[in-house]
């Protein structure tokens, strides 16, 4: 057997540290055998590098060998002709090597580039999609609809099975909402598929911006053809469409205007003798699609510069005045990398919306800790009672209005709906037996109530809808359009109850909500179509908060099952990465999203940190100044004596700890209830004597700016106090919250983050419904039947009493995989944040894991104990026990010395 030729990594920006190398190579010497492969690198680790420098590596060298094996073939073959064909007559030599000589040319396109100026037009059609009518052709003659008839559903006919057909009206909108159904006008042409690609694809575009950047600094930037992709909400350049805020209602516009297109523009031409030739052309609805020569020239554009993140391509598409969101996509086929965002590739619809060919493909998942989790949630689908409450009566009254006009089988299909809406009210009105249903006047009784959960098939049972063909029924939803025709029935009705003058604006806007509760209808209709075992329906009914508020119910179903989900990607790609800084315990990924591969046949690959050891200090801190012990456990956390003693252990900090600290909350309502307490009692002043405080904001859109000011404010108060810093302040505090923007996929780097402070173990709350269907769902992973489920000790069907309690049991009962679901859940989320800091070799920092649950002698941890879940390179470090804080604050004050006075030398 030939030997494996060692892989050059030559594109590496730098010389890479020995655990890149090994990173690289393990990940190339993967590629070559394809199949499932983890690899875990710690954060800060130049982890994305490694895989762009060995995933691109690969592709390069896998097309020079099979480009040189076609070209040996080539070379064989045209040997072969010469020596048994030495008789043929010239003009057959000639034609044969004239035809190898245009395979050459065609061999020798750089990876899949095409010469810039020899680009083929994607878009381009013949003379720009104009048809030629000679002279006074016969007239298509418009059926003028009147204002309401222009709503009237199409008439169908059903093949008996569970298809629809509809009878086509010269002059009707057959649109659909969904994506699989586009047919945008001239853009539609396919380009030849790139053999050799990757996707690579993370869970945000800031991510995604950052893997464009680390691209950069390599030469595959320049050699590849990279392509972005984004969702129309980041990528969209009309102005009037963004207003519309809401990615749904944008993605519907969006559809809607490339399916709605403009009347066809009609030009006549006098030719010299005297004939008359009229031209047509058809123009897409949005402005920024209606010039397909700026499609080629964003295309062309585009392919002129090295990769382009999302806002790169934003501010191409603003300047040339074309979509950048349809063209990029109309650039993946001839891509070898495209990046895009989890849900374009992992959910189905959309994967196939945007044409992707996964087949033999290298598909490289980024930040998959919680990969399985992400997945299933893809597939959730939830509608509330208020939205609920306006579908029924919108079908309700454009029933009523169209009853006579429509034929049988629409009557049929609309009263099924309205049926289905009924049911839905009633259960959440917990009135399922009653024979009517006046809509709003039960609400109003409806006390308190417990959550309900079950499976598909019980739900259909309790509401008596099981002999309904809801396969049959969604078929004819999107094929008849009949969502956006009663959606606009209904926002015309508005439109003339309020008056003539409203405006255009205020009739999207409430077409807009009407469609979006249409929207989750059909999702939750199609969620339904689901194997009974694949997930559950949560019934939450209406809760009265006090005599004026009230909570509003809702239907949801949450998927369970991400075996499925996952094989039908794994089935096609050659190969599938996951990529992360913590993917432990790998054996729970596996049991859920691959099963069926053994654990001898999964790929891991595992490092250590490239920091030196004296560079971390992680301490179990379990005592305060005060000698308190750190207990922040669901029942515990509240105490003003634990929230005080937390208030004085962080004064204490600010006097050792230079530049920035990163405190981390369980939840915003917990750090809320600490910072009222602190203010009242005066520890808020005395933290704020040494370090500047910021807080976390609950909104993202001001994320990045309140970032750039605490950056700048450690930065200004750590350097020498001068005239302009006469203050004792020392940098800053920044109070955040796990699972928020700051704790994944922000960087604290350097000053930014010289301390991390952990404040419990933020176990998600017991009382989630949801939560608890997965715990049992996967702890019932185990078991070949459902029998044992009852072992549980809490009935399937309803949480009643106090829900943490209920969810406490359910724990209880677990014999081990949903328990240890449930603490991995949190240690993630612990390790994700702690994680922050720590960004390259020279940096250094302080971990404080506060709270006596951390400490533990070594030698008598168990395997699920916290400190055994943290990722290795902190464990090896960590201070698991300490006599009392002054022990700790002395090991803090000779770290930070020492640090100091090394970088300083």
């Amino acid at each position: 057997m030939e030997e494996e030729a060692e892989p050059n990594f030559s594109a590496f920006p730098f010389k890479p540290y020995s655990i890149q190398t090994d990173f690289m190579k393990s990940l190339y010497s993967f590629l070559n055998k394809g199949g499932i492969g983890m690899f875990e690198s710690p954060t800060g680790t130049g982890k994305t590098l490694s895989i762009i420098c060995s995933a691109l590596q690969w592709v390069v060298d896998r097309k020079e060998a099979v480009n040189s094996r076609v070209l040996d073939d080539n070379i064989q073959k045209e040997d072969q002709c010469v020596s048994s064909d030495i008789d043929e007559p010239d003009w057959m030599k000639d034609f044969v090597l004239d035809k190898t000589e245009d395979k050459k040319k065609n061999k020798g396109k750089k990876l899949g580039y095409e010469k810039k100026n020899a680009c083929r037009d994607l878009l381009a059609r013949s003379n720009d999609n104009e048809g030629v009518e000679m002279g006074e052709k016969v007239k298509k003659k418009k059926v003028e609809l009147s204002e309401e008839e222009e709503f009237l559903v199409e008439e169908y006919e059903s093949d008996g099975g569970d298809g629809v057909r509809l009878k086509r009206k010269a002059t009707g909108d057959n649109s659909s909402s969904d994506d699989d159904d586009e047919e945008e006008d001239g853009l539609n042409e396919e380009e030849e598929e790139e053999d050799f690609k990757v996707y690579f694809c993370s869970r945000t575009h800031s991510q995604l911006s950052q893997f464009i950047k680390e691209l950069r600094r390599t030469v595959f930037a320049t050699k590849l053809n990279v392509v972005s992709l984004g969702s129309r909400k980041n990528m969209c350049i009309n102005k009037e469409v963004l207003k519309l805020n809401s990615s749904a209602r944008i993605n519907e516009k969006c559809l809607e205007l490339q399916k709605n297109k403009n009347s066809r523009v009609s030009k006549v031409k006098v030719q010299a003798d005297g004939g008359r030739i009229r031209r047509t052309k058809a123009s897409a609805g949005c402005p920024m699609l209606r010039k397909h020569k700026l499609q080629k020239e964003f295309k062309i554009e585009a392919s002129e510069h090295d990769a382009l993140d999302i806002e790169d391509l934003v501010h191409l598409g603003n300047k040339i005045g074309t979509c950048p969101y349809y063209g990029s996509r109309k650039m993946t086929p001839a891509a070898n990398l495209v990046v895009l965002p989890y849900q374009s590739l992992l959910f189905k619809s959309a994967r196939e919306s945007l044409g992707l060919k996964l087949k033999n493909s290298v598909i490289i998942i980024d930040e998959a800790h919680n990969l399985a989790d992400s997945l299933t949630s893809m597939y959730d689908s939830r509608i509330s009672f208020s939205q609920l409450e306006k579908v029924h009566r919108q079908l309700e009254l454009y029933f009523e209005r169209f009853r006579n006009l429509l034929g049988a089988g629409n009557r049929r299909y609309i009263q099924t709906m309205m049926v289905l809406t009924r049911a839905f009210l009633k259960v959440l009105l917990g009135d399922k037996d009653s024979g009517s249903l006046t809509l709003g006047e039960k609400s109003s009784e409806q006390k308190a109530a417990s959550d309900s959960s079950m499976a598909i098939n019980d739900f259909l049972f309790l509401l008596d809808i099981d002999n309904i063909n809801l396969v049959k029924l969604h078929h004819y939803i999107k094929e008849s359009n009949v969502v956006h025709k009663v959606s606009g029935y209904g926002a015309k009705r508005v439109s003339l109850e309020k008056g003539a003058a409203i405006l255009d604006d205020s009739v999207n806007v409430v077409e807009g909500s009407m469609l979006s509760g249409f929207q989750a209808f059909v999702s939750i209709l199609l969620s339904l179509t689901n194997n009974d075992g694949d997930g559950r329906i949560i019934i939450s009914r209406r809760r009265h908060l006090n005599s004026v508020q009230k909570e509003d119910g809702y239907l949801k179903y949450v998927m369970l099952a991400g075996e499925k989900i996952f094989s039908e990607i794994a089935e096609q790609a050659h190969a599938i990465v996951l990529a992360g800084g913590t993917l432990q315990p790998i054996e729970e990924t596996r049991e859920r999203l691959f099963p069926w591969l053994l654990p001898d046949k999964l790929h891991f690959f595992s490092c250590g940190h490239i920091v030196p050891p004296e560079s971390i200090l992680p301490i179990a801190v379990s005592h305060g100044p005060s000698s308190k012990s750190f207990d922040f456990s669901y029942s515990s956390r509240t105490s003003p004596n634990m929230i005080e003693e937390l208030g004085r252990l962080l004064c204490n900090l600010t006097t050792v700890v230079p530049e920035g600290i990163v405190v981390f909350f369980s939840s915003y309502e917990y750090e809320a209830q600490v910072h009222d307490a602190w203010k009242s009692s005066g520890t808020l002043t005395r933290i704020m004597k040494k370090k500047r405080l910021f807080r976390e904001p609950r909104s993202n859109i001001d994320v990045d700016a309140f970032l750039r000011e605490y950056k700048e404010t450690v930065l200004s108060l750590s350097g020498n106090h001068t005239k302009e810093h006469p203050v004792s302040q020392n940098g800053a505090m920044l109070l955040a919250v796990v699972g928020g923007k700051i704790s994944e996929g922000i960087n604290f780097s350097d000053g930014m983050g010289r301390c991390v402070v952990m404040v419990g173990l933020p176990y998600p709350s017991p009382s989630d419904v949801e939560l608890l269907e997965r715990v049992k769902h996967i702890e019932g992973l185990g078991y070949p039947n459902t029998i044992e489920m009852a072992k549980l000790g809490v009935s399937n069907k309803l949480y009643n009493g106090d829900a943490a309690q209920a969810g406490f049991s359910v724990l209880k009962g677990c014999n081990r995989r949903g328990r240890e679901y449930y603490e991995n859940l949190c240690m993630k989320a612990v390790n994700q944040s702690i994680g922050r800091v720590i960004r390259h070799a020279n940096d250094y920092a302080a971990i404080l894991l506060v709270d006596s649950r951390y400490t533990s002698n070594i030698s008598q941890m168990s395997f699920s104990h916290p400190a055994n879940k943290l990722p290795k390179w902190i464990k090896d470090q960590l201070v698991s026990s300490t006599q009392n804080y002054g022990e700790v604050h002395r090991k803090l004050h000779q770290f930070f010395k020492f640090n100091k006075g090394r970088c300083n030398q």
